[in-house]
């Protein structure tokens, strides 16, 4: 069976190698580079096995993207405190989506009005969680906080995505700046299948769902490395994602 590796980060300002990536299921690395070839060189190496290459690597290369624990080390919160976290941001908060469909977008009676009549109508009831979490949101824009998204979409827009390019006209009354991106770009640009928030660019709030694709807890990190790959991941997605309004505009116009 084929390894799970992940790409950590590189030492190229170009993006090539040498380069650290490690295996999500054994925790191993796997460091890649130019070879150490010169014969006066390779003879000076101790304990090198048949078969086995020595690779020359920057030292920053290590200390900057080998993880720094056998594992990620993470505390679990549940979703009041995952909640509170939208009060206490100090700067920026930032949401990558990923998935093809969040159970808890259904369990509302907006959900059965867009599968009626493909629209959402007004904005969230008074008293609703979804209307204080966009209380909240544009309280925090107010005081010039910003708050973004990019939002992954299939080709065709599953019926949950179809739904949340519905609704976030909404998020960005809000204050939200939300963005979209096929997946297939996503793939190209090897985005992660991952669901986070990146808060302040020192925190990471790792989403975790069940397979009723409901949100169960969330993993808190902030492990520098990897705090910083998740910051690499929000540039690429927001430099290649569009903005909502363009993004919907072309799916009218395709259709």
């Amino acid at each position: 069976m084929a390894r799970r590796l992940r790409f950590n980060g590189t030492g190229s300002v170009v993006g090539g190698c040498p380069a650290v990536h490690e295996d999500l299921d054994t925790g191993e690395v796997i460091v890649h580079g130019p070879p150490l070839t010169e014969a006066e060189d390779v003879a000076q190496l101790q304990r090198l096995g048949e078969g086995e290459v020595a690779v020359v690597v920057p030292r920053e290369l290590l200390v900057d993207w080998t993880p720094k624990e056998r594992t990620r080390q993470v505390r679990t919160i549940d979703l009041d405190e995952f909640g509170d976290l939208f009060s206490t941001f100090e700067h920026t908060a930032w949401r990558l989506e990923t998935r093809r469909r969040y159970a808890s977008d259904e369990a509302s009676d907006r959900w059965e009005r867009f599968i009626e009549t493909g629209s959402v109508g007004e904005d969230w009831e008074e008293g609703s969680p979804a209307k204080a979490f966009r209380d909240t949101m544009r309280a925090q824009t107010a005081q010039g906080k910003r708050v973004g998204r990019v939002r992954i979409v299939d080709h065709p827009a599953t019926t949950g995505q179809r739904y949340l390019l519905e609704s976030a006209r909404w998020n960005i009354a809000s204050g939200e700046d939300i963005r979209n991106m096929w997946r297939a770009d996503a793939d190209r640009l090897q985005l992660p299948a991952e669901d986070f928030w990146l808060f302040d660019s020192r925190l990471i709030a790792l989403l975790r769902f069940g397979g009723d694709d409901q949100l169960t807890h969330v993993d808190l990190i902030t492990e520098p490395a990897e705090v910083v790959r998740c910051a690499m991941i929000r540039d690429a997605a927001w430099h290649h994602a569009v903005p909502w309004k363009q993004f919907t505009a072309g799916m009218s116009s395709d259709a």
